[in-house]
């Protein structure tokens, strides 16, 4: 490559999606150079104003090479700004629009239980997020990833707070809590288990959380949690999965954990109690990288 690869981010605001976009960039400038340019259309009403919310807040950045999205509100905008500056799109997620009009989908496979063979369709274990593979050997870090009530999951803070207080019993343990944590449930945290350090998820910076998994030996997630789960994976720790009231017996959440323990990926609560021994992951899962590689492949390098 002669010169940098441009990349546009159209987000809507959302943390969890356009953290999927920014980890899809950041693996792709681990391997070539990039100029990455955000595009916000957060608060934007119908698809029309997000659409002219979009064409105007890129009218001055450089012409980009590929525009990356996720969010379902984004579609109709990252389909006009890739027709209109002959850039490659590329979605994250199962898109609202017919997939055949983008030229890249990524999405997690618990979406096509079925499979699929379209060739602008790479299926991924979980979303992609921020979170490297790890450089250092030398982790120490001990985190916890407390999630919230959900479709899928309920909430029983004096399960959890019985749970934490075993897993916690010995070594230094830093806790984050997500925007579905109910409210009070820190305050009980503090109360009955002290020794804990929390840190709550509207004080931390984007680069927190990466950068504390990317430094931890050990990680226990809600299991509501799909997100930190596959963040957490990302990471190369061990993986506990703390157990949490499901509200349905089958959904395709509990059938990607499901499958997730029996491949030896996370240990539940239930059976590191038997053991106190979290099991290492089957491998450490490199989702983000492993698509960079792709994008290069199809669409960069000769």
């Amino acid at each position: 490559m002669t010169k940098p690869l441009t990349l546009w981010l159209l987000g809507d605001g959302k943390p969890g999606h356009e953290n999927q976009s920014l980890g899809l960039a950041e693996a792709l400038a681990r391997r070539v150079p990039c100029a990455v340019h955000r595009i916000s259309i957060a608060g934007k009403r119908g698809p029309i104003s997000r659409v002219k919310a979009a064409i105007q807040a890129s009218s001055d950045l450089p012409m980009p090479d590929l525009v990356i999205a996720a969010g379902h509100t984004t579609h109709l905008a990252l389909l006009w700004l890739t027709k209109k500056y002959c850039a490659k799109s590329i979605v994250l997620m199962s898109p609202s629009l017919p997939m055949g009009w983008f030229d890249l989908c990524i999405a997690p496979s618990h979406d096509f239980p079925n499979g699929s063979k379209r060739r602008n369709l790479i299926l991924t274990r979980g979303a992609l997020n921020r979170v490297a593979p790890p450089e250092a050997q030398d982790r120490s870090g001990r985190m916890i990833l407390i999630g919230g009530p959900s479709s899928s999951h309920g909430w029983d803070e004096q399960q959890l707070l019985d749970s934490l207080a075993q897993i916690t019993a010995t070594g230094n343990w830093q806790l984050t809590d997500s925007r579905r944590t109910p409210a009070g449930f820190l305050d009980q945290i503090r109360q009955s288990l002290p020794a804990i350090e929390i840190f709550p998820h509207q004080q931390t910076s984007s680069n927190w959380l990466p950068e504390k998994l990317a430094a931890a030996a050990e990680v226990w997630v809600t299991e509501d949690s799909v997100s930190m789960i596959y963040e957490a994976l990302s990471s190369g720790a061990k993986v506990g999965l703390l157990a949490v009231r499901r509200n349905k017996r089958h959904s395709r959440v509990l059938r990607g954990l499901e499958q997730l323990v029996a491949e030896d990926f996370l240990t539940p609560f239930a059976a590191w109690q038997n053991s106190r021994i979290l099991k290492v992951p089957n491998s450490i899962l490199r989702e983000a990288d492993r698509c960079a590689e792709e994008v290069l492949r199809r669409f960069v390098l000769p």
